[in-house]
């Protein structure tokens, strides 16, 4: 996905669908600004994309409206797509009655120009005309969407899909829940998405994120101090360059990482995070592990700096490293704990400690989460920043929370988190700072699909490498 502003100005701010909807009462009730205004300049900022995207003169559209305001924005959609030149076909999925206010509005006038609008009562009506479109215009259903899409609605989605035209949806795709990202039965696949307003955290969340195509963000002549209370941020990159390494630079400026990782028979997650780290430019990456695997990732990674550790009778990290492993926490600059550490009792109990004691920023992964699931609290008493990586799995096991609470709620969860345990926590796609020492932020890094679980750990390691250069 890409983040665009319609004319060129990037947005930095997201909202909820409840946010969203007080925003645009206070831009009617208080400001002024009409709900014709709105939805006027919401069809513009459509029609600019398909005009980039598709073009426009002798184009034909096919445009499905729902019954809302959504549906409204599409039957604007439709007079301005006819006053440019091309050719527009509206299915309506809802009686003409039903639009209220500027939507009916529109509709009153989409009806005295010479524009085909047919009122759909069977999907497969509309199977010829998509079949013959350059287009789709998805108007289905807005951000409010708030039970399972059935019915016509359903059948409509699933056509759009199958017809593998290109379609533009409004707001968000409909069949996303703008506040969870979630589909809500069936959702269209979008090439392209226009929100007003600002984006909504349905647009940034997983999968609504991955249905929304580019999307592009129209302010449809809202004010900049109409979003001055939002305080939920986010950041969209379509790609990491790693910048130019300094040419006098040496690999003691360039970051000193020890790794506390691996037990036997677990020789991946200790040696991607140590080799993530020294790929993306970092100087260091030391990689305390148990005394018996050491060759073997040896042979694997040569510019790895090996700490051969004391082992349990499992083969994992023994209790008595405890001082060797501080001592070497004091000469580098972050300490990775718990790839592929195993879940040995004995190693949970050395990590609990080390957590507690380690004086450096710490960022903790896999089976340190695990160590530290039953008293999560135990992070307040640290003093230097602490970064979580949980997978959903572990984040169920860090808040008590089930999976589905969490998908639900995904940001109401990671805000507790951090405020809780003051730690930054990067899960998922998502990446939330403690919200006690700024306001909330999200980092969306943009991947088709997470390959392996540990990706999580790897991208973080490789932000730290990158503050280094």
């Amino acid at each position: 996905m890409k983040c665009f502003d319609v004319y060129g100005e990037f947005m930095m701010k997201i909202a909820g669908v409840d946010e969203m909807r007080s925003m645009d009462r206070y831009a009617i009730d208080h400001l002024g600004i009409a709900e014709e205004t709105l939805m006027e300049n919401a069809g513009l900022a459509a029609v600019s994309v398909l005009q980039s995207k598709i073009g426009l003169q002798d184009k034909k559209f096919v445009i499905f409206c729902g019954s809302g305001n959504n549906g409204g924005d599409g039957l604007v959609i439709a007079r301005l797509l006819h006053s440019h030149g091309s050719r527009v076909k509206v299915f309506l999925l809802s009686d003409r009655d039903k639009y209220k206010g500027a939507a009916k509005t529109n509709y009153a006038i989409i009806t005295r120009l010479p524009i085909d609008v047919v009122k759909l009562e069977n999907a497969v009506t509309a199977k010829k005309d998509l079949a013959h479109c350059d287009a789709v215009v998805d108007a289905i259903l807005g951000t409010g969407l708030d039970r399972p899409v059935a019915g016509l609605a359903a059948d409509v989605i699933t056509l759009i899909n199958k017809s593998k035209k290109k379609v533009l949806s409004l707001d968000i795709p409909s069949g996303v829940n703008g506040n969870t990202g979630e589909v809500m039965g069936a959702a269209v696949k979008a090439d392209y998405t226009v929100t007003f307003g600002l984006p909504k955290i349905g647009n940034m969340l997983y999968p609504g994120y991955e249905l929304g195509g580019e999307l592009f963000v129209s302010c449809i002549s809202f004010p900049p101090s109409l979003y001055d209370k939002n305080d939920l941020r986010v950041q969209v990159n379509d790609y990491i360059a790693l910048p130019v390494r300094p040419a006098e630079a040496y690999k003691g400026a360039m970051g000193d990482v020890l790794f506390i990782a691996g037990a036997a028979n677990y020789y991946g997650a200790p040696y991607f995070a140590a080799m993530s780290f020294l790929k993306s430019g970092g100087g260091y990456a030391r990689l305390a592990a148990p005394r018996s695997i050491i060759p073997v990732l040896a042979k694997q990674g040569r510019e790895i700096v090996y700490l051969p550790q004391e082992e349990t009778s499992a083969g994992s990290m023994a209790l008595n490293n405890k001082k060797a492993l501080l001592a070497a926490s004091a000469k580098v600059d972050m300490v990775v704990i718990g790839p592929g550490l195993s879940l040995q009792e004995e190693t949970m109990k050395l990590v609990r400690e080390l957590i507690l004691d380690i004086k450096k920023p710490l960022l903790i992964d896999g089976d340190g989460l695990t160590a530290i699931a039953e008293n999560p609290g135990m992070l307040r008493g640290r003093k230097a920043a602490t970064i979580l990586t949980p997978h959903m799995g572990e984040m169920a096991r860090l808040t008590g929370k089930t999976a589905a609470e969490i998908n639900g709620n995904k940001i109401a969860v990671l805000r507790e988190m951090t405020s809780r345990y003051l730690a930054s926590v990067v899960s998922g796609l998502l990446q939330l700072s403690n919200c006690n020492t700024s306001p909330s932020a999200i980092a969306v890094v943009v991947l088709d699909r997470i390959a392996i679980t540990r990706m999580l750990l790897v991208l973080t390691i490789i932000s730290k490498a990158l503050e280094y250069r």
